[in-house]
Parts: structure tokens; C-alpha cells; sequence
């Protein structure tokens, strides 16, 4: 089961003139509290886009997007809040393919090789969601172990009780039978 996306906006890409679109996307409060969990993140401030899309042929499709985004995270050393900027710019390609996939002389289903990074991303149906890539590039921006400015991991000290594993307790109290 997929987790559905805290933030959509389709555009029917059959409607696309020579010239492409423009769009400016701004996440509301609703939206951005739907997209904070979403994220892993305590809260997401503000969240602004700009994407254009171009033909390149009837079925491909040059994508670009520029996004914001400030947010929240708690800090992995302490828990306490981590403010967050990120600002980001990335380009796709988009191949619009047919939903049938090749079939072999006995109707088998052929298994098609998967491309490298720079091959186009193929979409099913003219109906595209053009938050979709943003949310993904915004998810693979954050960083895995948010810090506050200074703050270190230290190890604990091992004559501190309180800093004292609760595995070396255990281990005391089993000596102590």
C-alpha cells in the first residue's frame, strides 16, 4: 500500500501549447501540515514552486521546476528544533507511453530493461501531477541527521548514572544474584 501524496496538482499535458506553462504552486496550511509527516519533519513553513513544462514531441516533454522550502526537523543529538532551508532547481524529461506493455508469441508479458538516470520518465497518461517530482526531490534533500549550529554527537560517559545503559543495569543486577 502507497501513502497518497499530502499535495497534488495535475495538468493535462494534452492541453500543452507550443509554447508550454508556467505554474506557481504555493503549499496552504493545510497542505503543508498534511506534508510535514509526510517528510519525517516537525513542521513546513512555507513551500513555493515554480515549474515549466515544454513539448518536445507529441509524447515527450521537457520538465523544470525551482522550489523553496522552510521547515522543521528535530535535531537527531538533542530533539530540539531544527529550522531547514531548502532551495533546489532540477529538470526531467517525460515520455508519455502507451499502458500496454510488449508481449512475447504466447501472450507472455515482456520484462522491459530499466534505463540509466538520464533516460526519460515514463508516465502513463496525460494527466500529470506536476508536485509529484518536487515532493520526491524535496524528500531526497532533507538532511538524514538535522543538527543544531555546534551541536555534536558525544559519547556518554560511563561514570555518569545517568548516561549509564540500561543493558549494563541489567548486567549489574544479574552479578548481584
Amino acid at each position: 500500500m502507497t501513502t497518497p501524496a499530502p499535495l497534488e496538482h495535475f495538468y493535462d499535458l494534452r492541453r500543452l501549447s507550443d509554447a508550454g506553462i508556467e505554474v506557481d504552486i504555493e503549499a496552504d496550511a493545510p497542505a503543508r501540515e498534511r506534508i510535514a509527516p509526510w517528510l519525517g519533519a516537525d513542521s513546513v513553513r512555507a513551500l513555493k514552486a515554480r515549474v515549466s513544462v515544454e513539448p518536445k514531441s507529441p509524447n515527450r516533454f521537457s520538465y523544470v521546476a525551482d522550489f523553496v522550502c522552510d521547515l522543521v526537523q528535530k535535531s537527531v543529538v538533542s530533539l530540539e528544533p531544527v529550522d531547514a532551508h531548502i532551495e533546489a532547481s532540477f529538470s526531467r524529461e517525460l515520455h508519455l507511453t502507451d499502458r500496454r506493455r510488449p508481449t512475447g508469441d504466447k501472450g507472455e508479458e515482456l520484462t522491459l530493461a530499466a534505463g540509466d538516470d538520464e533516460s526519460p520518465e515514463e508516465i502513463d497518461g496525460p494527466h500529470y501531477d506536476l508536485m509529484a517530482p518536487i515532493l520526491e526531490e524535496l524528500s531526497l534533500a532533507l538532511d538524514p541527521y538535522p543538527r543544531a549550529p555546534g551541536e555534536e554527537f558525544a559519547e556518554p560517559d560511563p561514570a555518569d548514572p545517568k548516561t549509564v545503559s540500561p543493558f549494563a543495569v541489567l548486567k549489574t543486577l544479574k552479578e548481584q544474584r
